[in-house]
């Protein structure tokens, strides 16, 4: 018996992996951030709640829970989120199988139509198919509409009329066109204009249906962007609702958000291994102070070896693309610093040239967090291709060129900023953490603090991400206060206790 009830479960799921496997494109995205953002159970865990134990059940309405509240997150944070049309991958077996039966099903409708007298029967059911989707396209207030599709549609009649062979299909199929151009966007007139040149009965259901499809999607996303004002004045609730069912039935889902919080404080307060922070804030700061040094962290994390506080596993992602984005502009800076510090006054100001450089160094550093990036041999071609830049410039503007010399010299210096000890790219890279700290420290994010020094070339690309950066903070400041009020608190009574 055991035995066949380990089966049982497995059986189920399989059925619920397979039932994922249907969802909306949207929510398997969803599905996969919070799959890739799970810490791998091979990490290192700091020490945890002794564990419950829940039933099936109980995991299965939890896991439910934290998928809606992460497509809510999405909704909310993601001003760019859009339902988009699952398509399986092109040569998967779903897909052949896709393929093969909707060709079965459209032969069979021609076969049909082409019999002598037609059969009408499968036209007839895709005719109810499309009114469900037209009928579900309506508001509450449209009854007018909702009555000429009922009476045009009429599926008894036109099923009287198919058998006394005076069904005229092109009529309906032309009715069917109309409605669609009263229902669709702006961006499907085109679709619609094509609809209405096709004159084959099989090719034209078959586009009705495609062009149904994707004012289906359309809709979708119309109801997303409605929804999204009245979501954002709920979500902080329902995402602290939710997080807090979760926490219940696993006590130990702070855990590393506990050690997050407790390694910055520890930082912050010169008890940490990196020598302690740089200020040195009074008791009524200090929590603040703590939090936007935390935050900060967020932004050189290792997500190969270190797990991510559990109040941000929905934004995982998007943190490690500002990480990235934020290497890549460090390098940026720093070679355009090198480049203009040696040249000096003989390429300041020279309109366009430091945004050609800044092109060029982008376009070669576009691929540096990709396993196939060699850091070498692309810094190399780097130096070659900006030192040909700023060579036909100086004789442009009629400056001596550099010597050979001199440009080796500042190859040599533009190779050495790809590690991550150069003392230059050092310098821009803390000057890029204040930027963005005091960002955080301000009261308001309307205004960006002053740019630091050696930034300018970068400025616009560094704002967006802090102006990204302090929308996400605020979010899950929002949402997370409470549980982040507890842990500062016992972190730093804890503090307390070890002066004493």
């Amino acid at each position: 018996m055991p035995k066949e009830s380990d089966e049982s479960s497995k059986e189920e799921q399989k059925k619920i992996d397979k039932d994922g496997i249907e969802n909306t494109a949207s929510e398997d995205m969803i599905r996969k951030r919070i799959r890739r953002n799970t810490p791998s159970p091979h990490r290192l865990t700091p020490q945890s709640s002794p564990p419950r134990f829940v039933s099936v059940e109980e995991l299965m309405e939890t896991a439910k829970g934290v998928t809606n509240m992460a497509l809510a997150h999405e909704i909310v944070v993601n001003s760019a989120f859009q339902v988009k049309p699952y398509e399986p991958e092109e040569g998967s077996l779903e897909r052949q199988v896709k393929e093969i039966m909707h060709k079965a099903f459209w032969d069979c409708l021609e076969s049909q139509l082409n019999e002598n007298p037609p059969s009408y029967s499968h036209a007839v059911t895709l005719v109810g198919e499309i009114k469900e989707t037209l009928l579900s396209f309506l508001l509450p207030g449209q009854s007018r509409l909702r009555g000429q599709i009922e009476e045009a549609l009429d599926l008894s009649l036109i099923q009287q009329q198919a058998e006394n062979r005076a069904l005229d299909i092109s009529k309906v199929a032309q009715f069917i066109i109309d409605m669609m151009g009263n229902f669709c966007a702006p961006c499907r007139d085109e679709d619609i204009k094509q609809l209405r040149e096709i004159t084959d009965i099989v090719p034209l259901f078959k586009s009705i249906f495609a062009v149904l499809d994707k004012m289906k999607i359309d809709m979708a996303n119309f109801a997303v962007s409605s929804l999204r004002p009245h979501l954002l004045q709920q979500s902080v609730e329902y995402e602290r609702k939710k997080f807090q069912e979760f926490l219940e039935k696993q006590p130990n889902a702070l855990d590393f958000t506990k050690k997050w919080l407790q390694d910055t404080a520890d930082y912050v307060t010169g008890g940490g291994t990196e020598g302690g922070a740089t200020c040195t804030p009074n008791s009524a700061q200090l929590p603040l102070t703590i939090h936007n040094h935390a935050y900060l962290r967020l932004l050189k994390w290792d997500h190969d070896t270190e797990s991510f506080p559990e109040t941000f596993f929905m934004d995982q992602g998007r943190f490690l693309e500002m990480q990235q984005e934020l290497e890549q502009l460090a390098l940026v800076a720093s070679v355009l610093l090198i480049i203009y510090n040696s040249a000096g006054e003989a390429i300041s100001g020279l309109p366009g040239l430091m945004e050609r450089l800044k092109k060029t160094i982008k376009i070669l550093l576009a691929e540096m967090h990709t396993s196939s990036f060699k850091a070498d041999e692309t810094f190399a071609v780097v130096a070659e291709k900006l030192c040909v830049e700023l060579r036909g410039c100086l004789s442009q503007h009629g400056f001596s060129p550099f010597s050979s010399d001199r440009e080796n010299t500042l190859k040599g210096q533009i190779v050495a900023a790809k590690s991550a000890d150069n003392p230059i790219r050092k310098v821009i890279d803390s000057r890029i953490q204040a930027y963005l700290l005091g960002f955080l420290g301000s009261s308001t994010h309307r205004c960006a603090p002053a740019l630091p020094g050696g930034l300018t070339p970068i400025s616009k690309e560094l704002e967006e991400i802090a102006v990204k950066l302090g929308r996400l903070v605020t979010y899950n400041k929002l949402v997370y206060s409470p549980f982040y009020h507890k842990i500062l608190q016992d972190i730093l009574k804890q503090g307390e206790s070890l002066e004493v």
